[in-house]
């Protein structure tokens, strides 16, 4: 790899590419120079947009559609992405469904299922997937979205925080394990970012006046993230400048928890 080029050949392979702040990641990766891979459940049209957005800047982008709850078609979505780009350098997990605002006490067996099942399990087969791959081309980049709660919680956010608290293990474990491939593991703990799930619930009533003033009393920085922000900080940790990285979290929250 050239001293002028972030990434080798090949794609960074998005999980939760139609989202909000997903979609923002992906551009952000083909603005950095790399091809994209990108996996979509349910949003097809909003994947194709996508593709051509990617297009536009230059890059190669696929797409694969996928259940992240199916642990096979997790691995053959995963293997598509190979055998298109012959490289998945990096894999980006960001995949999670809307999250019912909700008190612990409060939660369904249903709803704490469904969640572990998207943010956890997916997360773990989709690295177990991928790992092998990255073994025997020398390396590469498990970059996990995870949640600034893990640094103060935030009331009724439990669906989010807590299953994405149990994947910050496992990118530690991760980076433990597979350090002596070359494969890195890290996390940017994602805060209140203008974009996506943030945007949906303010529509449906749920974050209000009250709860932006008293969110806005744990930041430093008195505004809401752009998803571009996010972008940024993934793309450096997959990246080359990031080389020596590897089983940390960047907080990309104003300041949340300090």
């Amino acid at each position: 790899m050239g001293e002028d080029r972030l990434f080798p050949e090949g794609a960074a392979l998005i999980f939760g590419a139609t989202g909000g702040i997903g979609a923002v990641v992906a551009a952000e990766f083909a603005r950095a120079g790399s091809d994209v891979a990108i996996a979509y459940r349910s949003k097809q049209a909003r994947a194709e947009a996508l593709r051509e957005d990617i297009e536009s800047l230059g890059r190669t982008a696929s797409l694969h559609h996928c259940d992240v709850t199916d642990e096979a078609a997790l691995a053959a979505a995963i293997a598509d992405a190979v055998a298109t780009h012959g490289r998945v350098h990096t894999l980006v997990w960001g995949a999670g469904p809307l999250v019912d605002q909700v008190h612990l006490a409060d939660t369904t067996a249903e709803q704490w299922r469904r969640a572990l099942d998207v943010e956890v399990h997916g997360f773990f087969n989709a690295a177990r997937a991928v790992i092998p791959h990255m073994r025997k081309t020398g390396g590469g980049s498990l970059v996990h979205l995870g949640s600034a709660g893990d640094l103060r919680w935030p009331d009724k956010d439990g669906l989010s925080v807590a299953p994405k608290a149990a994947n910050e293990a496992l990118v530690k474990g991760f980076a433990r394990e597979e350090g002596k491939y070359g494969i890195r593991a890290n996390t940017v703990l994602v805060g209140v970012i203008e974009a996506g799930m943030f945007l949906e619930l303010s529509k449906q009533g749920v974050f209000d006046e009250a709860w932006t003033t008293e969110v806005h009393k744990n930041l430093a920085l008195k505004r809401w993230g752009q998803p571009e922000e996010i972008g940024h900080a993934a793309v450096f940790l997959a990246s080359s400048k990031a080389a020596y990285v590897t089983g940390q979290q960047i907080a990309v929250a104003g300041g949340y928890g300090i």
